[in-house]
């Protein structure tokens, strides 16, 4: 094997980033075959030099590729010095020390590759290397094709032309336009500003896809392992990863812990069954119904009605999945049943101790 340089050796062992890397071997944290090396330009071979930090030696970690369905309200880091939630919390079960390939919104949600193989991460984020992206997008204002032969063309923003994109209208749904795109270039929040650029503002984003990695059957916040078809494809594509790694277990991720709400006294009721302070009677002993609640929406062409993740990546609605629907009756929420589901008040899949906005007709 070719000599490589020691920061690299040390952060492909999964020791600490590059950069961190080169702060140890600075100290003079670093010996090779027991001599301390403190040189950044230095070179080993990791597979017969014996390299040690600390006095312990290193032991190459396995190749990971993953993908993951990255949530929106995450930040594409592994720490936040604004104590936003980040993908390490969401990766932590992976037993490497991987990074995102690339980065996603804080709102923007979809397919995020993961690795500890950095030649692999570089290939794929190299303008040269032109990998596809596709994303799905939800505007304000009714797009035509003629709108959308400007994103096919390019759009002039202020730090040059875009590349010409692929573009599809789904639908319209009142005045506002879902589409899908695919961009071969990855200029800082590029879509939205494109949405600006042309009128039409973007109100929701989410990748499906990169380098022809799909999150298809993966909630938001879990992952799982790239398949030996989708690897090969990509080396085929972009050269790498240079080796296939073994088979690995594909299985997807448990889903993250999720925080719960803090518990809230129940309301005083008096000897009639009535809320304190109202003089409209509770609803079955002041417990509303629950179970089975609807699902409330999702992207075009991938909702359905077993479905119960919003498809942007939002929080869990509804049942759990393949549990029975009710009847319209017997959900108590929405147009069929007797409570307005706007506001804060009732939204689908809101808490069960959450306030509800009544409506007219006196329940």
């Amino acid at each position: 094997m070719a000599l490589e340089r020691l920061q690299k050796i040390l952060a492909q062992a999964g020791v600490a980033s590059r950069r961190a890397a080169e702060a140890l071997i600075k100290d003079g944290r670093v010996r090779v075959n027991g001599k301390v090396v403190d040189e950044l330009g230095a070179k080993a071979d990791p597979r017969s030099d014996r390299v040690e930090v600390d006095g312990k030696r290193l032991v190459a970690e396995s190749r990971v590729y993953l993908v993951l369905h990255k949530p929106r309200g995450v930040v594409t880091t592994m720490s936040d010095p604004e104590g936003r939630p980040t993908v390490r919390s969401l990766l932590e079960a992976v037993g490497a020390r991987v990074v995102p390939v690339g980065r996603l919104d804080f709102a923007t949600s979809g397919a995020l590759l993961v690795t500890n193989d950095g030649d692999f991460a570089a290939a794929l984020l190299h303008p040269r290397g032109g990998v596809p992206k596709e994303y799905i997008v939800k505007v304000h204002g009714v797009m035509e094709e003629r709108d959308l032969d400007l994103w096919r063309r390019g759009v002039e923003l202020e730090d040059g032309k875009t590349l010409p994109a692929q573009a599809k209208l789904v639908r319209h749904e009142g005045d506002k336009t879902w589409f899908t795109v695919t961009l071969r270039e990855g200029r800082n929040q590029q879509i939205r500003r494109m949405g600006e650029a042309t009128g039409f503002p973007v109100m929701r984003l989410s990748r499906l896809s990169f380098a022809g990695v799909t999150t298809e059957g993966l909630a938001p916040g879990r992952y799982r392992a790239l398949t030996r078809d989708e690897l090969m494809s990509i080396r085929k594509s972009f050269g790498v990863p240079k080796k296939l790694p073994a088979p690995v277990d594909a299985s997807v991720s448990p889903r993250p812990a999720r925080p719960q709400p803090a518990a809230r006294p129940a309301p005083r009721r008096d000897d009639r069954g009535r809320s304190a302070g109202t003089s409209k009677p509770s609803r079955a002993g002041g417990q509303r119904p629950t179970e089975g609640a609807r699902y409330g929406g999702g992207a075009p062409v991938r909702r359905g009605v077993e479905v119960t993740e919003d498809w942007g990546g939002g929080v869990q609605r509804g049942r759990s999945s393949g549990a029975e629907a009710p009847p319209r009756s017997s959900i108590g929420s929405g147009r069929g049943g007797r409570t307005r589901t706007t506001g804060t008040g009732g939204g689908i899949g809101s808490r069960e101790d959450a306030p509800r906005v009544r409506s007219r007709r006196g329940s």
